[in-house]
């Protein structure tokens, strides 16, 4: 396969994707990719839980009725912590993460939320760029707070 026929097959595929509020149903493949990506995932119960409560807003991308990505946050008055950003390892670098995170701050600010924050493991450079050009600015550093393995997080925040 070319490369502008590589391009192309990403382009349609970004299109297909649908950004759209996370529901019930929508938790088991939330749990199943948690679990495939991160070392310590939330499970099931843990998403429900966050997901039924009036402070957090939780969106998914979905592809062809596969949900390829998820995000949320967690209400406290006029800012927001943005708890979850997940895409599946064979959508990432198609701009997914960001056309959540795009919907996620904008439906959060129409409900009032002026400001965002956020952790990132310090070795994710992909995901700090990501989050840099929406807005957000390294503000310090949690020492040690992932472990497996062990690593500090960037705090960031909306500026």
């Amino acid at each position: 396969m070319t490369e502008n026929q590589t391009s192309a097959n990403t382009a349609a595929r970004r299109e297909k994707i649908i950004v759209r509020e996370m529901c019930p149903e929508d938790l088991e493949q939330v749990a199943k990719l948690e679990k495939h990506i991160f070392s310590e995932p939330w499970s099931r119960e843990g998403f429900a839980v966050s997901l039924a409560s009036k402070d957090t807003l939780y969106f998914v991308a979905v592809l062809e009725k596969n949900v390829v990505g998820y995000c949320g946050l967690l209400r406290s008055f006029e800012e927001a912590d943005i708890t979850n950003v997940a895409v599946d390892t064979f959508c990432r670098n198609q701009g997914i993460a960001r056309k959540m995170l795009t919907v996620l701050m904008r439906e959060g600010k129409n409900q009032g939320i002026d400001r965002f924050t956020l952790e990132v493991r310090k070795s994710n450079q992909a995901a700090i760029h990501l989050y840099e050009t929406l807005g957000f600015v390294s503000v310090g550093v949690r020492k040690n707070f992932y472990s497996r393995p062990t690593e500090d997080a960037v705090i960031m925040w909306t500026k």
